[in-house]
């Protein structure tokens, strides 16, 4: 008994700090990607002969020896076009296994850049409109509160809506707590009737502002299919797999072609209360959150995805995903996209995208200018993704000079 009292006062006792973190953090909110002015003198000093895998070494090779993550694969699609991996560590711990391009990993928000692109293309044939709101998108008679109904479809998408991250209700300050101890997905509770109680009672706080929301992105994920009559899958695959020719996409990671061979997720700087390195269990999500946050993706299909977005003009579908990287509400930092964070890195534009799920932290950047993209997965939960812009920044300066030597001869 009185142990049982003191495991709850433990946990009473995270939660002040808990709420604090759990109000702010966000799959792409609160992870670190800032670049520093340490980070930006380093991209400009040149070592003369230096290949870009001792450039991918120097900023990713640390991570692993120092414990910090059990495995990390890195991909550099290059301005040719030409996709280089780079493994660390292990992919599963008790196989041994190396992390390569093809290896599946769960990549948690990255999700929403994929549901961003299929909702581009359904308004660029009409089927749906930017301009759209609430009241329009969903079923006759929803209750919605005044704040709620005049959201739009673009709001969702640029994470401008006013909508949080989540309800920060009771039961989920509870599961998040649970997490911290047993590393299981604190979004379990968020169904279709959880969601849509939210939004009768609806109040915006910063209605028009950039304000990163999950639970928008599940909105947007359930306005797709009511609109088209297909499931976030079937749209994935019709949308954005099938025309890319992706090889190991998708929401099912066990109907997928290299799930043998996936990566295990680990404890890092989250689960609180799981050391680090140890296994975290897969988080499985509801019906209504499945656009934000449950796919499965590898390396090279991340960078061909990436690849789709620099190609301009030459189609109406590269048009499309070439528009997804256009700031729709300009700041200083981390202007908005659909599904897209946009930075001003010296002058010109690098956007990008993080995403934590479970034991997995995922980062996907572009420079179109320089037509190069960074994939940079983790197989553990770490706030810091601030290597995959330090790469892209570096691969900037290196394509200035043209010093594209893979590997030392």
């Amino acid at each position: 008994m009185e142990k049982s009292k003191r495991v709850w006062l433990t946990r009473l006792l995270t939660i002040l700090a808990c709420l604090t973190c759990l109000s702010l953090a966000a799959c792409g909110a609160l992870t670190t990607t800032e670049l520093n002015a340490d980070d930006l003198e380093t991209a400009h000093y040149f070592v003369p002969g230096e290949t870009l895998q001792e450039k991918v070494d120097s900023l990713v090779q640390p991570m692993v020896e120092d414990g910090h993550t059990p495995g990390v694969i890195v991909g550099v699609l290059l301005p040719d076009g030409s996709k280089t991996f780079f493994g660390y560590g292990v992919a599963d711990q008790d196989t041994g296994l190396k992390p390569n391009g093809d290896t599946l990993f769960a990549i948690g928000s990255l999700s929403k850049g994929f549901l961003g692109a299929v909702t581009a293309l359904l308004v660029d044939e009409g089927t749906l409109s930017w301009d759209e709101t609430l009241r329009a998108l969903l079923p006759p008679n929803t209750p919605l509160s005044p704040d709620a109904e005049k959201i739009t479809l673009l709001q969702l998408a640029t994470h401008t809506s006013g909508l949080p991250r989540q309800p920060l209700t009771f039961q989920t300050l509870r599961y998040f707590v649970e997490y911290l101890f047993d590393g299981e997905n604190f979004y379990r509770h968020f169904d279709h009737d959880y969601i849509f109680d939210y939004l009768a009672d609806f109040e915006a706080d910063n209605e028009g502002q950039p304000l990163y929301s999950n639970i928008g992105y599940g909105l947007l994920g359930y306005i797709l299919e009511r609109r088209t009559g297909l499931s976030v899958d079937e749209l994935l695959e019709h949308k954005i797999v099938g025309p890319l020719g992706l090889e190991c996409t998708g929401y099912k990671p066990e109907t997928l072609p290299c799930f043998s061979t996936r990566g295990h997720g680990y404890a890092g700087d989250q689960p609180k209360f799981i050391p680090r390195g140890q296994p975290t269990p897969d988080w499985h999500f509801t019906p209504i959150m499945k656009g934000a946050a449950a796919l499965y993706s590898n390396a090279g299909d991340l960078l061909t995805f990436a690849a789709a977005h620099m190609k301009g003009q030459r189609t109406r579908f590269d048009a499309v995903l070439a528009s997804n990287l256009q700031v729709r509400f300009p700041r200083a930092a981390r202007a908005a996209a659909i599904a897209w964070i946009v930075d001003d890195v010296e002058g010109e534009p690098i956007a990008y995208q993080v995403g934590i799920v479970a034991g997995y932290t995922s980062y996907l950047g572009i420079d179109v200018r320089h037509k190069t993209a960074v994939v940079v997965i983790q197989n553990s939960f770490n706030w810091d993704s601030s290597v995959g812009n330090k790469l892209l920044l570096n691969l900037r300066y290196m394509s200035v000079r043209g010093a594209f030597e893979k590997k030392r001869s």
